[in-house]
C-alpha cells in the first residue's frame, strides 16, 4: 500500500520541505535538537482534527447543558474527551502504518454497496457538520458586526475559501494558521473562566461522577458526546497523516506514531479543556443566578454582559466566530476526503463549499432557531460515529494491514468498550424519545 520512498513530501511549499527533512533527522536519530524543536515538526494533524471538537456545536450543547443542569454534565465532556484522544490516535496511525485514509481502506476492503451506504451516511453527517459550522460563523458575525445572517453565512464561506487556499503552500501554513485559532479560542475560554470564578469543588465532583437528571439531560448527554467525537473528523485524520511523513522502517514508524500520540494529546487536551469552560461558563453564571431557560447563543450573549461585564459578551462572540470559521473550513476538507476516498471522485473545493452551505442557508432562509438547530445536528453526529469508528478498529486491529503499529489487545478491547458505549448511549436516546420516557 505504501510508496516504495521512505521521504516523500507530498505537499509543497518549504516550510512544509523543511518540516519533512526536520521530521526525517528526528526519527532517523540524526538530530542533536533540544525536546521542544524535536515535537515541533510532528505537531498539526491533530491540531486541525482538534478544530472539529470546539466547533459552534459545543458551544450550543454546553452552554445548554451547563444552563440547564450546572455542573451536572461535566462528566460527559471529559469522558468524550478521552474516548476521542483514543480515536484519533487510532486514525492517525492508520494513515501512517497504510498510507491509506479510512475512506479509501472501506473502499478497498468493503463490498460496493456498502461502500455507497456508508458514503451516502457519511456525506448527510458531513452536512450536519457544516450546519453547526456555518450558523455559528454566521451568528458570530451578527453578534459581533450586528449584520444579518444571511450576509454572516456569506462572508464565512468566503473566508472558508481563503484559509483553505493556504494548501496551495503546503500543509504547514494550513497547520498554523488553523492552530493559531485554536489558540484564541482557547484563551478566550481562559479569560471566560477567570471571568466566572466557579466553584472549583463541585467541578471536580461533576467531571468524575457519572449522573443524568431526565430525558432532556440524555439528549443534551447525546449531542454532547456528537458534537465531542466527531465522525467526519476521525475520516480526515487518517488523510492528514497518510502522506505527511512517510517511512517505512518498523522503528522508526513506531517513533512516529509515538510523537503522533503526543500531537492527540496536546491538541485534545486544549479541546477538552475548551469544552469543559463552555459548560463551566454557562453553569457559573445563567444556572447560578436561576437563569435556566437560556439556551440559545443569542440568549447567551446578552445575558453575559449584565452578569460578568461587557467584555465576557465581547469574548464569547469573537471565539463562536472564530470557531466557525476554522471548523468550517476543516469540514470542507472532510467532505473532500470523504467523496475521494469512498468514490475515488473529487469536485472542486467551491463546489463542495457550495453544497455543503446550502443546508445552512436554507436554514437561514426559512427562520429555524440556530441554537436548537445546532443541537439537534449534533445528536445527528453522533449516530454517525459508529459508522466510522467500527471500520477503523476492524483495520487497526489487523497486523496484516497495520504491521508494526497493529493494535495491541488492550487498545482493542478498549477501542471496542468505547463504540459499545457510544452506540448504547444512541439506543438509549431513541428509546426516550420514541416512548416519550
Amino acid at each position: 500500500m505504501r510508496s516504495e520512498s521512505s521521504k516523500v513530501a507530498v505537499n509543497g511549499g518549504a516550510g512544509s520541505q523543511g518540516t519533512i527533512q526536520a521530521a526525517n533527522e528526528v526519527l532517523s536519530g540524526r538530530t542533536k535538537r533540544g525536546l521542544l524543536r524535536r515535537v515541533l515538526p510532528f505537531l498539526g494533524p491533530a491540531f486541525i482534527a482538534s478544530v472539529a471538537y470546539i466547533d459552534p456545536g459545543n458551544f450550543s450543547t454546553n452552554i445548554q447543558g451547563g444552563a440547564s443542569f450546572g455542573y451536572l454534565l461535566l462528566w460527559v465532556i471529559v469522558a468524550s474527551n478521552l474516548m476521542a484522544m483514543l480515536i484519533q490516535s487510532l486514525s492517525a496511525k492508520l494513515g501512517i502504518a497504510t498510507g491509506l485514509n479510512l475512506p479509501e481502506m472501506c473502499r478497498s476492503y468493503f463490498p460496493k454497496p456498502i461502500v455507497w451506504a456508508m458514503w451516502l451516511l457519511a456525506e448527510i453527517v458531513a452536512m450536519a457538520t457544516d450546519l453547526a459550522e456555518f450558523l455559528g460563523a454566521a451568528v458570530g458575525f451578527q453578534l459581533l458586526f450586528h449584520m444579518p445572517l444571511l450576509l454572516g453565512g456569506l462572508l464565512t464561506a468566503a473566508v472558508t475559501f481563503l484559509i483553505l487556499g493556504l494548501e496551495r503552500y503546503g500543509f504547514r501554513p494550513l497547520e498554523a494558521v488553523i492552530s493559531a485559532l485554536v489558540g484564541v479560542i482557547a484563551l478566550c475560554y481562559v479569560i471566560e473562566t477567570v471571568l466566572v470564578k466557579p466553584a472549583w469543588g463541585a467541578i471536580a465532583y461533576h467531571a468524575l461522577v457519572p449522573q443524568f437528571s431526565g430525558s432532556e439531560s440524555i439528549l443534551l448527554a447525546a449531542g454532547i458526546l456528537g458534537a465531542t467525537v466527531m465522525p467526519h473528523v476521525i475520516y480526515l485524520h487518517s488523510a492528514l497523516t497518510q502522506r505527511r511523513i512517510v517511512v517505512r522502517d518498523p522503528l522508526q514508524l513506531r517513533r512516529l506514531f509515538r510523537y503522533e500520540i503526543l500531537d492527540v494529546i496536546i491538541a485534545m487536551s486544549m479541546a477538552g479543556f475548551v469544552n469543559a469552560a463552555m459548560l463551566i461558563m454557562a453553569a457559573g453564571t445563567f444556572f447560578q443566578a436561576g437563569l435556566r431557560q437560556v439556551g440559545t447563543l443569542e440568549e447567551a450573549y446578552r445575558t453575559l454582559q449584565p452578569l460578568l461585564g461587557s467584555a465576557a459578551s465581547w469574548v464569547f462572540a469573537l471565539s463562536l466566530l472564530i470557531s466557525g470559521l476554522s471548523s468550517s473550513t476543516v469540514g470542507t476538507m472532510s467532505g473532500q476526503v470523504i467523496m475521494q476516498g469512498f468514490l475515488h471522485r473529487q469536485i472542486p473545493v467551491w463546489l463542495r463549499r457550495l453544497i455543503t452551505m446550502l443546508p445552512s442557508l436554507l436554514v437561514i432562509l426559512i427562520g429555524l432557531e440556530p441554537t436548537r438547530t445546532l443541537v439537534i445536528s449534533q445528536v445527528v453526529l453522533s449516530f454517525g460515529i459508529p459508522f466510522a469508528l467500527v471500520p477503523l478498529i476492524l483495520f487497526t486491529q489487523r497486523r496484516d494491514i497495520m504491521g508494526t503499529l497493529v493494535n495491541s489487545r488492550a487498545t482493542t478491547a478498549l477501542a471496542w468498550l468505547v463504540a459499545a458505549l457510544i452506540i448504547a448511549l444512541n439506543v438509549f436516546l431513541l428509546y426516550q424519545v420514541f416512548t416519550g420516557g
